[in-house]
């Protein structure tokens, strides 16, 4: 059987817990979900890997999951897949991907890391029958023999397993109304992703309507959220509806949920909670009839550890909670992306066409790491369009060669700075330091453990 089970809140591909406790726990406990799923039919013979975790030491030994989930994750937090009560154990300590039939442990900065076979791990490879050590919780690791087919959406831009999989998972969170958390990292298509949910939703006919968190300065993010009255504050010379209330019975999609203040966000779990909002100065709560979908590509994880997030909002925003790929991890899609690019700049017939046609172009498009993702790859068409040549990938645009990028969107053009920077920084640090992580990391006043995501982020380990 296929389709996707809500457990601990959250919507899964094919997940299972079992755990004789389970049925001794209080349901109050778990917060209640109107997500429901159905089935989507597979290609013959196309189908997803399983893995079992199994405690074998610690307060929860004997349990056990069974997952074919694109992410599952270890902690003590109620919206992990694996939930154990070992109090040395992190919130969410600990996330497993299956890789083209490799297990990928990466620890999500957790207080008291994580090891594979005894060996202190931040990113690693784990072989099937390894030992996990989380905390004091030692688990157990197996690739499974079960296989679960992987679900088909057509109408939809892909055809790679990992992006059938998020088409599956948003196809049927569309049948519902459960808020739904998207990350991955800058240029996946988040946005384009939330548009495709509310299309396919019974809202579709209402507003959909996008703020981003980042981009506005804080002061005003309040009164763009929830409204404000006449006089609340300098500049208010009348009332306005916030988004929350303009999009009542509708969808509304929060960029960059992660740069949301935390001052902020008891109002905003609110309105998850009880569907309902208090203007900027006013006494009275609105109710409003409104999806929600979020956005991040920070790990929310990793900031409830660091409670620079709550974790009840985490909660109530990762019902379902679907990752976008980079595109690294979907170069199958790339003749199928180009040629829908060809489309949408009214370039299928130009003179360039050809060119971004041709087998030797799309080799190199698939060697390339694409840290811009799907938004680097359409300028670079764009780009080989216009000069009627095949340029190599060292010829993507660079932010560096165009100090201003007025061509692009503020929030494309800062993305992009922000990912040379840190990536030119990064280089430069290690070359100082010789490669001693330790050291470039006391140099930048940062942890250990954030500066080696920041060099698996950009290849650079």
């Amino acid at each position: 059987m296929i389709g996707g089970s809500l457990a601990r809140g959250r919507l899964c591909d094919s997940l299972v817990v079992t755990d004789a406790r389970d049925a001794d726990r209080d349901a109050s406990d778990e917060p209640s979900s109107p997500v429901q799923t159905r089935s989507i039919t597979g290609e013959p013979g196309d189908a997803a890997q399983t893995f079992l975790l199994t405690v074998l030491a610690g307060p929860d030994a004997g349990r056990s999951l069974t997952s074919a989930a694109a992410v599952t994750t270890i902690g003590t937090h109620p919206g992990a897949a694996l939930v154990v009560t070992d109090p040395t154990v992190s919130r969410f300590h600990a996330e497993i991907r299956l890789e083209a039939g490799r297990l990928r442990l990466r620890d999500l900065g957790s207080m008291n890391g994580t090891s594979i076979d005894g060996v202190a791990v931040t990113d690693a490879f784990a072989a099937s029958g390894a030992s996990i050590l989380v905390g004091r919780t030692r688990i157990r690791v197996d690739i499974g023999a079960e296989r679960v087919p992987i679900p088909v959406v057509p109408d939809m831009l892909g055809r790679s397993r990992a992006m059938r999989r998020v088409f599956a998972l948003l196809g049927r969170a569309a049948q519902s109304d459960a808020t739904v958390l998207l990350g991955g990292e800058t240029g996946t298509g988040k946005e384009v992703a939330a548009e495709s949910l509310h299309r396919q939703s019974a809202r579709r006919d209402a507003p959909f309507m996008v703020v981003d968190c980042a981009a506005l300065p804080h002061d005003l993010l309040e009164s763009e959220l929830f409204g404000h009255e006449k006089g609340s504050f300098t500049g208010a010379t009348g009332a306005r509806e916030g988004v929350f209330e303009a999009a009542n019975g509708g969808t509304v999609f929060l960029d960059e949920i992660g740069e949301l203040g935390l001052d902020l966000q008891p109002k905003l779990l609110r309105v998850l909670e009880r569907r309902e909002v208090r203007r900027v100065g006013s006494n009275k709560h609105a109710s409003v009839d409104v999806r929600i979908v979020a956005a991040t590509n920070r790990d929310l994880r990793t900031e409830v550890n660091a409670r620079r997030f709550r974790s009840d909002l985490y909660y109530r925003l990762a019902v379902v909670e679907v990752s976008l790929p980079p595109l690294r991890e979907r170069v199958e899609d790339l003749p199928m992306l180009v040629e829908h690019f060809l489309t949408s700049l009214g370039a299928q017939d130009a003179p360039g066409a050809t060119v971004v046609r041709s087998a030797q172009f799309l080799a190199g498009l698939a060697e390339h790491a694409w840290p811009g993702n799907v938004r680097e790859l359409r300028n670079y068409v764009e780009r080989a369009i216009t000069l009627h040549d095949l340029p190599t990938t060292d010829d993507v645009p660079d932010p560096s060669h165009d100090p201003l990028a007025l061509d692009r969107p503020l929030k494309a053009a800062r993305e992009a700075w922000n990912a040379r920077f840190e990536r030119s920084y990064l280089e430069a640090l290690l070359a100082r330091h010789e490669g001693n992580v330790s050291a470039a990391a006391r140099t930048a006043g940062i942890d250990r453990v954030h500066l080696y995501r920041l060099l698996w982020r950009h290849k650079l380990r």
